[in-house]
């Protein structure tokens, strides 16, 4: 970290220290505080599982510096605080498996802990209207490693972003992340110490997976193109380099055409990934994923929006050969068919139909949305191909959006999910708890102070 600073500023300070003399001293404070309250629990209808809640609250506290016109300085402190709970971190009786869901409120690496607080933005940026730098402590929204805001907090990492934008068509960006601080997490870890935190599944032989705490990767490496077409298309390219874990390659077109109706909306993405180095670990058993692990991606969308509606029909194709993989600690997916409190990552087959409607009233500012998807994932007994002995579901998520009127920048959240399995054959209860059979509630309201 200091590191990182101190290679900053000497750029920046060679840079602009020509520039000093003549410059006039502008300097501006603006807050940042965001409060968050949080909601969450899980009820199994038709099973004798151990059903959670949990109520959580955070407070960032924080503030953006500039200096003159190119400079910003972002700083803010997270505090987290477990209100009210049941006992998520006792392991359910039936299954021997932890909670999965309310744990990622607070801190999956000491369940029990009811206050603890992160340094959880600290950066300096130089930015001219061609290209910008920033180093230190810092969010980030790419394709596969990226805030999935569906907790607390948003992932954060640690390193250098860098971006060039030479016209108004392209733009070009590199990511060098050596540490993170992911959701559910108190502590800034190294790229190897985050991957397990989350539930890990089995590996390809059908054992306990026990790479938690055994892998080794030391940095991530994304580089993006993006590319406008006119004013109603882009393109964009992404690679994301895991050392010694994996790398994918993400290529996305989408295309929104005006019409006396509305717009039409559509979308097209392909990815391919491969292993890289000794997959986290040389022993086999400790290992994240396979050196020879080769998957591809395609994803699709369709659909229609005016002032009022937005709808879309999504569908996404997996395979190749291997599992495809992407930590859960690092970000939701990128493909169109994610919906929130679920993943498709960790199959080696995966094909998904979502759809998807939003309607929104003007007065009072409320909008009203679902999703509908169906799954259909690798076979359960296929262990080399399905790696969290997940069965094929369908997910329906019913949901508000409501903008308090009197008060500014003050919203709220509610989220109703239903999964069920659509094999009509006997699950086992470790197939049922966490994953299907269930109906889970979010409850978020969040407040910023600009």
């Amino acid at each position: 970290m200091k590191q990182i600073f101190l290679i900053s500023f000497l750029i920046f300070g060679f840079y602009n220290s020509g520039f000093a003399q003549e410059k006039k001293v502008e300097l501006s404070v603006n807050p940042d505080i965001h409060f968050r309250s949080f909601w969450m629990n899980t009820n199994y209808p038709k099973n004798d599982f151990k059903e959670d809640y949990a109520l959580g609250m955070t407070l960032n506290l924080g503030a953006i510096i500039k200096y003159q016109e190119n400079w910003k300085l972002h700083v803010g402190f997270r505090s987290f605080a477990n209100v009210a709970s049941s006992e998520i971190w006792e392991l359910d009786p039936a299954t021997g498996q932890g909670n999965r869901y309310e744990t990622g409120l607070f801190d999956l690496l000491d369940t029990r802990s009811r206050f603890f607080g992160k340094l959880e933005t600290l950066s300096l940026e130089f930015s001219k209207e061609k290209f910008g730098i920033k180093a230190g402590r810092m969010g980030i929204n790419s394709d596969w490693i990226n805030a999935q805001d569906g907790r607390l907090s948003p992932t954060a990492v640690e390193g250098v972003n860098a971006w060039i934008a030479p016209d108004k068509h392209w733009k070009f960006s590199l990511w060098g992340i050596g540490r993170m601080s992911i959701r559910g997490s108190s502590e800034w870890l190294s790229v190897g110490e985050t991957v397990g935190i989350y539930p890990v599944g089995r590996t390809v032989s059908g054992r306990p997976a026990q790479y938690f705490g055994n892998t080794s990767s030391d940095w991530l490496g994304i580089w993006e193109i993006d590319r406008k077409i006119a004013s109603d298309s882009k393109i964009h390219f992404s690679n994301t380099i895991a050392q010694n874990l994996f790398s994918t390659y993400w290529l996305s077109f989408e295309k929104n055409r005006k019409i006396e109706s509305g717009i039409v909306i559509m979308g097209l993405q392909s990815g391919f990934q491969h292993g890289n180095g000794e997959g986290g670990n040389p022993n086999p058993d400790l290992k994240y994923n396979e050196a020879d692990d080769m998957n591809y991606a395609l994803s699709g969308r369709i659909g229609w929006k005016n002032m009022k509606w937005t709808t879309h029909l999504n569908y996404t194709h997996v395979g190749g050969g291997g599992r495809w993989l992407s930590p859960r600690e690092w970000g939701k997916d990128a493909w169109y068919t994610f919906i929130p409190r679920e993943r498709n990552e960790g199959f080696e087959s995966v094909n998904a139909v979502v759809a998807y409607g939003e309607y929104r009233f003007q007065k009072p500012q409320v909008t009203l949305y679902g999703h509908l998807g169906f799954h259909w994932l690798s076979k359960t007994e296929d262990t080399f191909a399905n790696k969290y002995n997940f069965p094929s579901y369908r997910q329906v998520n019913l949901g508000v959006k409501l903008q308090a009127k009197k008060v500014t920048n003050l919203d709220f959240h509610f989220i109703l999910v239903s999964k069920e399995p659509l094999t009509s054959s006997d699950l086992s209860p470790n197939q049922i708890y966490n994953k299907v059979e269930l109906l889970h509630f979010n409850g978020i309201i969040n407040w910023r102070w600009n």
